[in-house]
């Protein structure tokens, strides 16, 4: 499959709502899935939503790997964070599960070089279809959870930056902490953490 181009922040696709996919099972869908999958790893991203590659659908692609996940949230206990396998989302529907939520900075693939402190809740319910056709519900918390907000904002036109909080937080990746006091890593689990500065995948979470 060809590699797709990426959607840069200020062009107008990024800016809408994207519409729902009326037959996760047409042919077409599979083929795009197919090409955002290669092209979110072709970019080391996590996540890749269809608006970032000018397709105004609500589809996600992402992945969560258990080492990365364990970094941005830190040990806690003898629990180990779940990994999950390169995924499909089509019509992704996100619940919030109770208010707790947790700062930590994020990157995009369409907001190149940059990254900013953004909140998100930290208990969530998703609900998305598969490729089959098949309705499928599930809970997601810390990463796992801010992956997948990352990703289905970008279904409404929203980019991580319109959620940052502090501004003066906010910038280029080779600059920010300097003179900052930055911590250079951080429990997300916690109210008011902030991990370091990685991308997501597009978080490379889109």
């Amino acid at each position: 499959m060809p590699i797709l181009k990426i959607a840069r922040m200020g062009h107008p696709i990024l800016n809408q709502r994207a519409e729902a996919v009326p037959d996760p099972t047409a042919p077409e869908v599979a083929r795009l899935v197919a090409a955002m999958i290669e092209t979110m790893e072709d970019a080391d991203g996590t996540g890749l939503a269809a608006p970032q590659v000018h397709m105004p659908w609500r589809i996600v692609v992402y992945k969560v790997m258990a080492e990365r996940a364990e970094a941005e949230e830190g040990a806690e206990g003898d629990s180990e964070s779940e990994e999950v396998p390169t995924t499909a989302l089509i019509n992704p529907v996100i619940e919030p599960l109770g208010e707790e939520t947790n700062v930590a900075f994020e990157a995009c693939l369409s907001v190149p070089d940059m990254a900013g402190p953004v909140r998100r809740f930290s208990h969530i319910r998703l609900t998305y279809q598969t490729l089959a056709g098949e309705t499928v519900s599930r809970e997601a918390e810390g990463f796992h959870a801010r992956v997948l907000q990352h990703e289905c904002d970008h279904l409404d036109g929203v980019l991580y930056p319109m959620r940052v909080e502090d501004m003066r937080q906010f910038g280029f990746v080779d600059a920010l902490g300097k003179g900052q006091g930055m911590p250079e890593s951080a429990d997300e689990g916690s109210e008011d953490s902030e991990g370091d500065v990685e991308e997501l995948g597009d978080v490379a979470a889109g």
